[in-house]
C-alpha cells in the first residue's frame, strides 16, 4: 500500500513536470492598512499605513498540452509574504489629539511584522487565451486561498528598557511626559520608536489565569490561519515581463493580531500570572492599561471594553508587482537527470 502511494505521488509529480513549460516569479511591494480593535474614528485607517512585500510563484497549471491555449483562466500560485501592521491610539489624527481622540483614554499601541506562506486559486480573464499577454489589453484577475502566518504583536511603552521608571505618561492635553499628570509637572518627551514590549508575554487580557468573576481565556499563539482575497489588473510589457496592480484583503481567524480582543486583565488575574513578583505585577498593570484610564482592576461599569471579540482582525495590501517568466524544456531536464544517473 505504501509503495503504491509513493509510486502514485512520483507519477503525479513527473507528469506535472512534463506538462509544465514555464513559471512566473513575481516580486511585489506596497502598503498595508490594518483593520482591528484599535482605532480613532477612521473607516480606512490611513494612519496605520505600513510597508509590505511578497514573492509569488504562479502558473503551476499549463493548459498548452491539453487545450493548445497559452493561458489558462484558472491557475494555482504560492506566495511568501511580509506585512507590517500597526496602530497608536495616542497619535494625533486629522487635527485631533489628546482626549479629542475617541480611544485616547485606552491608549493602546502595537506593531506586528507578519510573515506568511499562502496558496491561492486564481482566475484571470484573458481577452484571447491563444495570444501572449503583451499583445492583448489589460487582464483582470482575482484569487482566494488559505495561508499560515506568524506574527508577535509588540508595543512601544518605555523610553529605553522595560522598567516602570521608563514608562510613558499620557496627559489629557495629548502630550507624553516623564511624570504623571497628577504631579503637575513633567517634561514633554517623544516615544523612542522602539517596540520593546512583547505583548504575548504579558497576558494583557488575563490569559492563562482563573478568576470566577471574569473567567480567563487561553493563551493565544503567534501562528495564525488567514484567508487572502484579491482582485487586480495584469499587463504584459513583453513576452516574459508583466506588471500587476493588486488590491488584497487578508481575513484572519484570530482577534489577536493587535493583542486586543475583549476585557482587561483584572488585578487578581495579574497576581495569579506573576505570583510573588510585585515588580512584574506593576509592569503588567501598566502594559495592559497604559493610560491608567481603562480599568480599576475589577469587572464592572468602571472597566471599558479593551476590544470587540465578535470581529476578527484583518488588513489590506495594495501592491505593484514585477514578474518574470522562466521557461524551460522538461524533456531536456529529464534527459540531464538521466545522464547523471539521478
Amino acid at each position: 500500500m505504501k509503495k503504491g502511494y509513493i509510486l502514485f505521488v512520483f507519477l503525479f509529480v513527473t507528469c506535472s513536470l512534463h506538462a509544465q513549460q514555464s513559471l512566473d516569479i513575481g516580486l511585489a511591494g506596497g502598503t498595508t492598512n490594518y483593520f482591528g480593535d484599535l482605532g480613532n474614528d477612521e473607516f480606512f485607517q490611513k494612519s496605520s499605513m505600513s510597508p509590505g512585500m511578497a514573492i509569488t510563484v504562479r502558473n503551476f497549471i499549463s493548459p498548452r498540452e491539453i487545450t493548445g491555449m497559452k493561458y489558462s483562466p484558472i491557475n494555482i500560485e504560492a506566495r511568501l509574504s511580509w506585512h507590517r501592521i500597526q496602530y497608536d491610539e495616542t497619535s494625533p489624527v486629522d487635527g485631533k489629539s489628546g482626549t479629542e481622540l475617541r480611544n485616547y483614554g485606552r491608549g493602546l499601541n502595537f506593531r506586528n511584522d507578519i510573515y506568511g506562506f499562502s496558496s491561492h486559486i486564481s482566475y484571470t480573464y484573458y481577452p484571447n487565451r491563444r495570444l501572449p499577454l503583451h499583445k492583448q489589453s489589460l487582464a483582470l484577475f482575482a484569487y482566494t486561498g488559505i495561508g499560515v502566518y506568524y506574527g508577535r504583536p509588540k508595543a512601544d511603552l518605555f523610553s529605553g528598557d522595560i522598567d516602570i521608571a521608563n514608562r510613558y505618561h499620557f496627559w489629557t492635553d495629548g502630550t507624553i511626559r516623564d511624570a504623571a499628570q497628577s504631579t503637575g509637572n513633567g517634561n514633554v518627551i517623544e516615544k523612542d520608536g522602539k517596540y520593546e514590549t512583547d505583548l504575548i508575554d504579558w497576558r494583557n487580557e488575563g490569559q492563562g489565569s482563573f478568576d470566577e468573576s471574569n473567567p480567563s481565556k487561553k493563551m493565544y499563539s503567534p501562528w495564525h490561519l488567514g484567508v487572502p482575497l484579491a482582485v487586480g489588473f495584469r499587463y504584459g510589457l513583453d513576452k516574459n515581463i508583466t506588471l500587476s496592480l493588486e488590491f488584497g484583503y487578508y481575513k484572519f481567524f484570530t482577534d489577536y493580531l493587535d493583542d486586543a480582543s475583549d476585557a482587561y486583565a483584572t488585578y487578581k488575574q495579574i497576581e495569579q500570572q506573576f505570583p510573588g513578583d510585585p515588580v512584574k505585577q506593576e509592569l503588567a498593570k501598566y502594559i495592559s492599561d497604559p493610560t491608567g484610564l481603562g480599568t480599576d482592576g475589577m469587572v464592572g461599569p468602571r472597566t471599558s471594553r479593551r476590544g470587540n471579540p465578535a470581529i476578527t482582525d484583518s488588513y489590506s495590501f495594495i501592491n505593484l508587482e514585477f514578474a518574470y517568466k522562466i521557461n524551460w524544456n522538461p524533456k531536456k531536464i529529464t534527459a540531464l537527470f538521466a545522464k547523471k544517473g539521478l
